[in-house]
């Protein structure tokens, strides 16, 4: 028996994953939907082979990607699912979600994320369960923040108790590859916000008691982004994670995550964030000296 729901998958090149997601879900969703952006390996194909409906947008950043996918695909279940290539669903949890949502009241539920790195479930360090909304009644979302999206639900969002899993197969060098991109947007998101006073219309909801991720954005933008001077914060947030919430519980394998994710990658976006704004400070300067020096002439009318 299916369940009334659309999962979405965004994809490129996911060939290692993407198989592993599918399986879990093509059956048991009513319509499982691929928007690739561009894949040069063999996604698509086995998207298709499998089951799922696959379709095409040029990818600009993940909010924009997933709101096409909103507005654009052929949905027409009642329930919308965001499920990533590396994830799955575990079998308690597909089984949660087919008896809670013909009798519920909810617009949209958080589910626990269960995360693996490198075959270890990291467990500590504040990273388990991170409450991740992703299932919610369909045109009742909207995806905000282009980096660490979140989707935003009109009405009342419940709590799902069971996980579901994210287990990505590409391995290290793909993941640093990835944090090595994530890291030149978020350093230029830091920017602009600095320039500009004004929250974005993007940005998910800021609140100090509001859900995990609204918590986390609060933090960020009160906290983080304006008190903490750049390059300590990233010792004093490894510190945070790996000793005050015992992420060194999580024995080799998470220590090598959390000195990547917790150091290592929010170090990186200070030091570009920093090489960003230098530039800009001497472009400016640039532009101001040119215009100093500039030879003002005064115009003639010919006879």
């Amino acid at each position: 028996m299916s369940v009334d729901v659309t999962v979405i998958i965004l994809t490129k090149d996911e060939e290692s994953n993407l198989p592993y997601a599918l399986e879990n879900v093509v059956g048991w969703a009513r319509e499982v939907f691929v928007l690739d952006s561009g894949s040069t390996d063999r996604t698509c194909e086995i998207a298709e082979s499998m089951g799922a409906r696959v379709f095409y947008n040029r990818f600009e950043n993940y909010a924009k990607q997933r709101n096409h996918a909103l507005q654009e695909l052929p949905i027409q279940t009642g329930w919308v699912f965001f499920l990533d290539a590396d994830e799955y669903l575990t079998e308690e949890l597909k089984q949660e979600i087919l008896e809670t949502l013909p009798h519920t009241t909810h617009n949209g539920f958080n589910l626990k994320r269960r995360f693996y790195f490198m075959g270890r479930w990291i467990r500590h360090g504040g990273y388990y369960p991170v409450e991740i909304l992703r299932l919610f009644r369909s045109g009742m979302g909207e995806v905000k923040r282009e980096i660490n999206e979140h989707v935003e639900v009109e009405g009342q969002v419940g709590d799902l108790k069971n996980d579901f899993v994210d287990h990505n197969r590409k391995g290290l060098f793909a993941w640093i590859e990835k944090h090595n991109r994530y890291s030149e947007m978020e350093a230029t998101h830091l920017l602009e916000l600095e320039q500009d006073d004004a929250q974005p219309s993007h940005q998910l909801h800021a609140r100090l008691f509001g859900s995990q991720a609204e918590t986390k954005q609060w933090i960020r933008q009160n906290i983080w982004n304006p008190m903490l001077p750049p390059l300590v914060r990233p010792f004093m947030y490894y510190f945070y994670r790996y000793i005050t919430r015992a992420g060194f519980l999580d024995g080799r394998e998470g220590f090598i995550y959390h000195f990547l994710q917790g150091l290592w990658f929010p170090f990186l976006i200070d030091a570009k964030y920093i090489q960003k704004k230098r530039s800009q400070q001497e472009m400016n300067k640039n532009e101001q000296e040119q215009e100093r020096t500039q030879p003002r002439f005064k115009r003639r009318n010919l006879p």
